[in-house]
């Protein structure tokens, strides 16, 4: 069978191919092109566009950028149809698939959803169109079944990916001592700052991390950098601070850190698979922010926190991202901290909630099945 897969983020590109890797597995026939990134495309599949060139972030960048959008979704319509794949599959980066996912439908194609928008934080009348046109949708956190069943979506919870990469990683990683020696970093305790991979996101967040750095001097710093921003981003940021930049090693550092200050979004909940206590950071332009504020219809801004129910870690979002809090919250997990054993607790309850690993396996395995019975 046919795959055409979108991913428009480095998120998606990682869970796209672990995907890509098990559809061919479960289909021998398989063939598979792909917007996404390197990742897919090393297990196989055939990239015909690299997120570096979608990923939009923030009602102001995308505002700028409609016309680079409008181009690009008009060349991926093109793409679909000389293809004319047996499925669409659609991994979140909604703005963008949720339009795809209409003109697929119109076109008589089957469409599958993978990783689902995050409807449920804000603009859920969008989950009309996912009515409209999704024939099957994938969720990876157990809270959105009750969300999607309430708007009368019929959904698939088989197990959260990440639980698949982040069990495959830690396993793979030698001892703690042997890692520090490959990352170039002495004895001193590791605090680890994740600050997006976005340009946008670092431009905001990383220059109030850095904020903490001076009252810690019993810790080394390291910024878990990303190889598709350029280097005069970090430099021009990190400047005269004593803190190490390492890029695409986020596994490696997090594994030898005691605590991490982390943005909003995927790393929050990879922090917490790993077992390392964290502080997550949130901050955005003015326009972006009031929006969101206007809109977002969930308490928590975190993965973790979202899972759990309640407040697992603590959250400093816009103004409340400051130097004081930083330092207060930062304290309260690393090691002696009021905070760390509870949140270390928090993060074994979490596990529990997402069930075993295996997601990739199974949601490939349903979609070939899927995909053998008629389109009714």
């Amino acid at each position: 069978m046919k795959y055409f897969i979108i991913a428009g983020e480095q998120s998606g590109d990682l869970h796209g191919s672990n995907l890509v890797r098990e559809l061919f597995l479960h289909d021998k026939e398989a063939v598979v092109r792909c917007w996404g990134g390197d990742l897919m495309q090393s297990e196989g599949a055939e990239l015909l566009m690299h997120y570096r060139r979608t990923a939009f972030m923030g009602f102001v960048e995308v505002a700028k950028n409609l016309g680079s959008i409008g181009r690009l979704f008009t060349l991926c319509k093109q793409q679909i149809n000389s293809f004319s794949p047996d499925v669409v599959i659609l991994i979140d980066y909604p703005g963008f698939n949720l339009r795809i996912a209409e003109f697929a439908k119109k076109s008589g194609l089957r469409v599958f959803y993978y990783i689902s928008p995050k409807l449920w934080a804000w603009n859920e009348g969008r989950v009309r169109k996912v009515k409209r046109s999704i024939d099957r949708m994938y969720i990876i956190f157990p809270f959105e079944v009750e969300f999607y069943s309430r708007h009368g979506v019929e959904t698939v919870y088989l197990g959260n990916p990440l639980l698949d990469e982040t069990g495959k990683r830690q396993r793979a990683l030698p001892p703690e001592d042997e890692v520090r020696k490959s990352l170039g970093l002495d004895n001193k305790p590791v605090i680890a700052m994740l600050a997006g991979s976005r340009k946008s996101e670092v431009k905001q967040i990383l220059p109030e991390m850095l904020k903490a750095v001076s009252h810690f001097p019993g810790h080394q710093f390291v910024v878990a950098g990303v190889k598709n921003l350029p280097d005069e981003l970090y430099k021009g940021i990190l400047r005269d601070y004593p803190v190490r930049l390492i890029r695409d090693k986020t596994y490696e550092i997090l594994h030898v850190s005691e605590a991490a200050l982390v943005k909003s979004g995927t790393a929050t909940l990879e922090a917490a698979l790993l077992g390392v206590p964290e502080v997550v950071c949130y901050k955005g332009d003015f326009i972006s922010m009031a929006i969101a504020w206007a809109v977002i219809k969930v308490r928590f801004i975190s993965l973790v926190n979202l899972i759990a129910g309640y407040e697992a870690v603590k959250e400093l979002v816009q103004y409340s991202l400051n130097e004081k809090n930083l330092v207060k919250e930062l304290e309260a997990v690393l090691p002696g901290g009021s905070l760390r054993g509870k949140v270390l607790r928090d993060y074994a309850l979490v596990k529990e909630i997402l069930g075993p690993e295996g997601a990739s396996e199974r949601v490939a395995s349903d979609m070939v099945e899927a995909l053998k019975q008629p389109d009714h």
